[in-house]
């Protein structure tokens, strides 16, 4: 099976393997097609295996990242996604050889990714990452890990910026949700599932697009698909926070 990389040319003809076939989720596949077409102008790189299915990997240079990341000259691992028959084929492996190779052509010192204390949805698995050389290089509140893999033995790793680890948000009344438009679940997910969820309860919404480099990088976490947070607090990640928020709120 080949690897196919993304371009303006055949993008629209590419299955962007992470898109839900609900057509529910249309506009938001759309718009991370649309995100991705800006994106391949500042070195952004979506691979992914000749097959309908998720197993592909995005990166872009550290310099061009949405990432509340300080540093210079490293590959930042954006998504990695491997799943279901794909899984323990080796083209996990595969990918990730091809980032590293990509990150030695551009003369980069390496490559970085946010990952976990252990896996979780929509993150790096951590035990694959430790067992293809990388190593914990900094971390934040409340279990972000950054990886990372050099490849100039004699370079400077990349950290988290301090406003990234505080761990809270600053709004500290009812729920507050930021997303990008950086995977296709996002849109429908926080702007309507949890917007209904929020009037059933009869608790405050506040939303934050994350919109460009700039607001990514104002994140109070290292991370900028999507969050949601209670009271100030992160709850989850993941695009059904309801059942998450059911646990703290009556």
């Amino acid at each position: 099976m080949n690897i196919v990389k993304l371009t303006d040319k055949n993008i629209e003809d590419e299955h962007i393997c992470c898109g839900f076939s609900d057509k529910k989720c249309s506009d938001g596949y759309s718009k991370k097609k649309g995100w991705l077409k800006k994106e391949f102008k500042n070195g952004y790189v979506f691979k992914k295996l000749d097959v309908r299915g998720k197993v592909f990997i995005e990166y872009v240079p550290l310099e061009k990242s949405w990432l509340p990341i300080d540093g210079k000259n490293f590959m930042v691992i954006n998504c990695f996604w491997v799943s279901g028959q794909f899984k323990g084929k080796g083209f996990g492996k595969k990918l990730l050889k091809q980032c590293i190779s990509d990150a030695k052509k551009m003369g980069l010192d390496g490559v970085i990714a946010i990952a976990s204390d252990k896996k979780r949805p929509f993150m790096s698995d951590p035990k694959f990452l430790k067992y293809h050389g990388f190593e914990i290089i900094d971390d934040a509140p409340p279990y972000f890990k950054l990886w990372g893999f050099k490849i100039n033995s004699k370079a400077k790793y990349p950290k988290f910026k301090t406003s990234a680890k505080s761990g809270t948000c600053p709004n500290k009344k009812g729920i507050t949700a930021y997303y990008s438009n950086t995977c296709p679940f996002t849109d429908f997910y926080t702007n309507n599932l949890l917007r209904e969820y929020a009037k059933k309860k009869k608790v405050p919404l506040s939303v934050v697009h994350i919109k460009n480099k700039s607001d990514g990088r104002k994140m109070p976490i290292p991370w900028v698909i999507n969050s949601v947070f209670y009271e100030g607090s992160l709850v989850t990640l993941e695009m059904k926070a309801e059942r998450h928020l059911e646990k703290i709120i009556l």
